[in-house]
């Protein structure tokens, strides 16, 4: 009878770790991240929360040594981090190499010294890893742009390291309705991102360089 209650309560545990490894699995299923920098974070972000399929896309920083950087401290220099945004997408609607596809028609992977106007470190463009199927892929889609391009592409593909997520006054800066003081005087937040991103050249230089193939250099 011992031995009875014995096999009986072994397999009721066997039956709840499945139980509770298959709610895991479904609670996350579909659900993956990719980590890329692209110069100014707003801005990716705003691309890539508007493609279908991605659920949510944060500004941080990543790839430098120094522990909890600030905005301040990364744009400044010597910190070793880029501007990145962690994109966390449904893979049974957009896949990662199609994401990729977009990132790098998205930019100017041919400059090694920042993006549009903003110039520096911080401003790189890359695409961060987490395995060896992630490498691949970002190496694949790396290789197919620069052929399509005909250009030297100098964006690096680079394991990842910790994701530090930016100040809560830099997540969906584009859809803000603070006021804000910039040099074209006080402006709602998406106002002034707007004024910005058009200053600053992102779109036509991303238009220049890849035409009709530039997904995102007509939204403003």
């Amino acid at each position: 009878m011992e031995q009875t209650i014995n096999l009986k309560m072994l397999l009721l545990g066997g039956l709840i770790a499945v139980g509770a490894a298959i709610s895991c699995s479904t609670a996350n299923a579909g659900t993956e991240k990719l980590v890329v920098a692209g110069g100014c974070f707003w801005c990716v972000e705003s691309d890539f929360e508007s493609v279908p399929g991605v659920k949510k896309a944060v500004s941080g920083f990543t790839g430098g040594t120094a522990a909890n950087p600030t905005y301040k401290q990364v744009t400044k220099g010597g910190s070793g981090h880029y501007e990145a945004v962690e994109i966390t997408f449904d893979n049974s609607k957009v896949s990662r190499d199609k994401l990729l596809h977009l990132f790098f028609r998205s930019v100017d992977p041919t400059d090694a010294g920042g993006q549009f106007c903003d110039r520096g470190d911080s401003y790189r463009t890359a695409v961060f890893y987490m395995n060896d199927a992630q490498k691949a892929a970002a190496e694949a889609a790396k290789t197919k742009a620069q052929k399509d391009l005909g250009k030297t592409i100098v964006t690096p593909v680079l394991a990842a390291g910790k994701f530090f997520k930016a100040d809560a006054s830099h997540q969906d800066y584009y859809k803000g309705t603070k006021v804000v003081l910039t040099r074209f005087g006080p402006k709602k937040k998406s106002d002034a991102y707007q004024r910005y991103r058009k200053a600053c050249g992102r779109d036509a230089r991303v238009k220049q360089l890849w035409g009709s193939d530039a997904p995102f250099a007509d939204k403003y």
